[in-house]
């Protein structure tokens, strides 16, 4: 018997010390759905190559993305939703994300189930949660990467990517996405 329940996926992106991990399990907990964070699935090399102050290129990021796409679908083909932490921090990255999207044509007209919500927070702030996070041993990616995740990040006003000040609570953060997305 088949499912008439079509399935969406949320990617909670930015940079480093948003606070993807925590606003996407607390999402995935409201929804009662999964949770994927992204930096679960890096490859070995991608993790000691950031480790190392080295930032990732397109060929070390496009088989990732690549791997978190075909997640999604999977989700999102059984008509479930799902929620993703991903820094997503360019246009073509989450292209490839959208593409996860069984219908998804690239088109203006399609309206696409994988939706986008960007943690917006001041340098300041993701700088003193990064350094907290690696004094206590909790990531892989060394404060001296921020900067060149914040240089990377590109948003486009005509992808409708929902944006949250990541400075209120993780609560209130949840609640806006709900609001918004659902």
């Amino acid at each position: 018997m088949g499912s008439n329940h079509k399935g969406i996926a949320v990617v909670i992106m930015g940079v480093s010390g948003a606070g993807k991990s925590t606003v996407g399990e607390m999402l995935g907990k409201d929804l009662n759905c999964s949770y994927i964070d992204a930096d679960d699935f890096h490859p070995l090399s991608n993790k000691e190559k950031m480790k190392n102050g080295i930032p990732l290129s397109d060929e070390d990021r496009i088989p990732w993305l690549e791997t978190l796409r075909g997640l999604l679908n999977a989700s999102l083909v059984s008509g479930k939703t799902i929620t993703l932490g991903c820094s997503a921090l360019q246009k073509h990255y989450r292209d490839i994300l959208r593409s996860a999207d069984p219908n998804y044509e690239g088109s203006p007209g399609h309206v696409c189930v994988v939706k986008f919500v960007l943690l917006e927070v001041g340098v300041k702030v993701l700088m003193d949660r990064v350094k907290k996070r690696a004094a206590e041993g909790k990531h892989f990616m060394p404060p001296q990467l921020l900067q060149s995740q914040i240089d990377l990040l590109q948003i486009d006003a005509s992808e409708g990517i929902f944006t949250v000040d990541a400075s209120c609570s993780p609560e209130t953060i949840v609640d806006n996405i709900k609001e918004s997305v659902f």
